[in-house]
C-alpha cells in the first residue's frame, strides 16, 4: 500500500511486536538459564505477563472506542521503553522480572487493541484484507520469529542487556507511530463496555470466534510453558537452539499471510480458517513424541513450527477480516478488546495450569495434553457459522 500513514503504522506496529515478543521469550529463557526457575516459576512469570489481557482489555475496548489511537500506542510504546530500561538499570531477580512482565504485558494490550481498532478509521474497507495480511503478517512473524532474536540476544548478551535491547524496539515504534496524523473516534460519547460483549455474544460468527480463541489460548498458554522448559532440560537444547526452533515458525508466518490473500477467495474463509487451524494446531502433537540427540530433535522442530507458523497466520488474517467486516465502526474497539478478553484472558490461566502440570508431572505429559487441547479450536469453528462464511461483505 502507498498510504502513508499505513505505512507508518506498519513500520511502528512491526517494531512494536518485534520488542513485545522478543521480550516474552527473554524473560522466562532467562529466568530458566540464569536464575534456575522452576516450571512453575516460569508458569507464574509468564501468567503475569498475560494477566494484563485477561484484566484489562474488556476496559482498554471502551477506552481505545472513545481516544484517538495514535496517542493510545504512542503512549504504550513510551510506558515500555521506560520499564525496560530501568529494568536494565536495576538488576535482576524474580520479583522484578514479575513486576517487568506485567507492565509490558499491560501496555501491550493497550498497543494491540488500539492498532486494530486504527485500520478501519484510516482505510476503506475494500483495503482491509490487504492492510490486514501485511499487519497481521508482521505480527505474527514477530511473535514467532522474535523469539529466535530472544534466544540469541540472552546467549551473547549480559542478562541486564538483554532486558534492556526490547526498550530500542518500542522507541523506534514510538518515532514512527507519533508521525501518524491524528486518528478521532467516530463519536466520544460514553462507551460501555457490556454493549462490546453483548454484541460478540449475540452475533454468531464472533461468539464462535471468542470461544475458538479461548480454547486455543488456554491451550497453547500451557503448552510454550512445558515448551520452553522442555527444550532446554529434555531435549538439551541451547538459548541460540530454542531461538532457532521458535523463529521457524516466521517463515512459516510469511507463508501463511501469502495464502491468506488467495485462499480465503478461493476456498471460501470459513474453510480456510477450519483448514488452517487443523493443520497447524495438529502439528503441535508430534511435538511430545521427540526424543533422543538434538542431531535429529532440531530440524523435526523446525518443520513443526513452521507448519505451525503457517496455520496460525493464516487463521489470523482471515479471522480478522471476518470480524471487522461484521462489526459497526463505532464498535471496532470494544468487539476487538472483547475477542482479545475471550481469547487471550485464557493464556495466565492457560500458563499457570501449564507451569503446575509440568511440575506434578513432566513438560512431555504437559505437552501431550495441551496440544491435543488445541484441536477444540477448528473443532469449534467447525461446528459454528463459521464455516459456512464465504466472503467479507
Amino acid at each position: 500500500m502507498r498510504d502513508r500513514d499505513f505505512r507508518l503504522l506498519w513500520f511502528g506496529q512491526t517494531a512494536s511486536q518485534l520488542g513485545e515478543h522478543t521480550t516474552a521469550a527473554v524473560l522466562p529463557l532467562i529466568a530458566v538459564l540464569a536464575l534456575n526457575a522452576t516450571p512453575a516459576d516460569v508458569g507464574l512469570l509468564r501468567a503475569f505477563g498475560q494477566a494484563p489481557f485477561l484484566l484489562l482489555a474488556l476496559f482498554a475496548g471502551a477506552w481505545v472506542d472513545r481516544w484517538r489511537t495514535r496517542d493510545v500506542m504512542v503512549a504504550a510504546d513510551l510506558t515500555r521503553a521506560v520499564a525496560l530500561t530501568v529494568a536494565a538499570v536495576a538488576g535482576l531477580a524474580l520479583p522484578g522480572l514479575f513486576v517487568v512482565a506485567l507492565v509490558v504485558g499491560g501496555m501491550s494490550v493497550l498497543f494491540d487493541i488500539a492498532y486494530q481498532a486504527s485500520i478501519p478509521r484510516l482505510l476503506r474497507r475494500d483495503q482491509l484484507i490487504t492492510a490486514n495480511s501485511a499487519l497481521e503478517g508482521t505480527r505474527s512473524a514477530a511473535q514467532l520469529g522474535g523469539p529466535a532474536l530472544g534466544g540469541a540476544l540472552v546467549s551473547l548478551l549480559p542478562a541486564a542487556a538483554a532486558i534492556g535491547s526490547g526498550a530500542l524496539f518500542f522507541a523506534t515504534s514510538f518515532l514512527s507511530i507519533r508521525a501518524l496524523r491524528a486518528d478521532d473516534p467516530e463519536h466520544r460519547s460514553r462507551t460501555r463496555i457490556r454493549d462490546g460483549l453483548r454484541f460478540v455474544a449475540g452475533q454468531p460468527v464472533l461468539r464462535a470466534v471468542g470461544l475458538a480463541s479461548a480454547a486455543f489460548q488456554f491451550s497453547f498458554a500451557g503448552f510454550m510453558t512445558a515448551f520452553l522448559v522442555f527444550l532446554p532440560r529434555d531435549l538439551g537444547l541451547s538459548a541460540g537452539a530454542i531461538g532457532l526452533v521458535l523463529a521457524a515458525a516466521g517463515p512459516g508466518a510469511l507463508v501463511g499471510s501469502l495464502l491468506a490473500a488467495r485462499l480465503p477467495g478461493l476456498l471460501g474463509y470459513g474453510v480456510t480458517v477450519v483448514g488452517a487451524a487443523l493443520i497447524g494446531d495438529g502439528a503441535a502433537l508430534v511435538v511430545p513424541a521427540l526424543h533422543g540427540s538434538p542431531a535429529w530433535t532440531f530440524p523435526l522442530l523446525l518443520a513443526v513450527m513452521v507448519i505451525f507458523g503457517a496455520g496460525g497466520q493464516l487463521v489470523n488474517v482471515t479471522v480478522m477480516a471476518i470480524r471487522q467486516a461484521v462489526t459497526p465502526a463505532a464498535m471496532q474497539g470494544r468487539v476487538a478488546a472483547t475477542i482479545t478478553f475471550a481469547g487471550m484472558g485464557m493464556q495466565p490461566l492457560g500458563s499457570l495450569a501449564g507451569g503446575l502440570l509440568a511440575g506434578a508431572s513432566s513438560p512431555r505429559t504437559t505437552l501431550v495434553a495441551a496440544a491435543a487441547a488445541m484441536l477444540l479450536s477448528p473443532l469449534v469453528l467447525a461446528l459454528s457459522p463459521v464455516r459456512r462464511w464465504s466472503d467479507q461483505a
